[in-house]
């Protein structure tokens, strides 16, 4: 039963490396069947088939995204400087995910997207939201922002820095624009008191 879960354990290690580097819908299941370095029909003795192993694979990677968060929200000193390491973690993972990952997800495994949506709603939208109402109690935020309008524009410019119909890959990269939207939305939440942070965060390593 342990030799069982750890393959299963090894498979999805293995395939998620492949979806997130080269893009769910170009990896097969022998992509991932000589990634592992095993038969494709031990990988059927795990999961139904891919669109199994790419649910799967959303959701263990959701979970070490939650764990994170909130490691994050525990330890940063202020809502702004959240929001910062936030965008250094994006920063550490993005040389590793293709930027049609998430499109293709989107488009090609409704199930996978659904699990998306769900943490999106009840995770992130809930997290920013905390961000925002700690951030105007500590007079860092300006007090007349819509938690809500507010926290559903940062998660929605975060999938659109994702699509390439909006951004084509050609004209700049990933990183580049995740760091752009962010920065954006930043500024335009700010206090004095809190530009004044935010300033002295951008002159030193968060």
């Amino acid at each position: 039963m342990a030799e069982s879960r750890t393959m299963r354990e090894k498979i999805l290690t293995e395939a998620e490396k492949l979806l997130w580097k080269f893009g769910v819908k170009s990896v097969t299941m022998d992509d991932i069947a000589r990634q592992v370095g095993i038969s494709k029909k031990t990988i059927y003795q795990h999961f139904v088939d891919k669109d199994d192993i790419v649910l799967q694979v959303m959701r263990t990677h959701l979970e070490r995204d939650q764990n994170e968060m909130n490691c994050m929200a525990t330890e940063s000193a202020d809502p702004i400087h959240e929001l910062l390491r936030m965008s250094e973690m994006m920063r550490k993972k993005n040389h590793e995910v293709n930027p049609s990952t998430l499109i293709d997800i989107q488009r090609h495994y409704p199930k996978a997207w659904t699990v998306f949506l769900d943490f999106k709603e009840k995770h992130i939208i809930t997290s920013i939201r905390l961000n925002l109402q700690t951030g105007i109690e500590q007079g860092l935020y300006r007090t007349d922002l819509d938690l809500e309008v507010m926290a559903r524009l940062r998660i929605e410019s975060i999938q659109l820095g994702f699509d390439d119909r909006v951004f084509p890959n050609a004209l700049t990269n990933m990183l580049a624009i995740q760091e752009q939207l962010l920065h954006h939305f930043i500024r335009g939440i700010l206090t004095e008191k809190g530009f004044v942070l935010y300033n002295q965060y951008n002159q030193t390593t968060v």
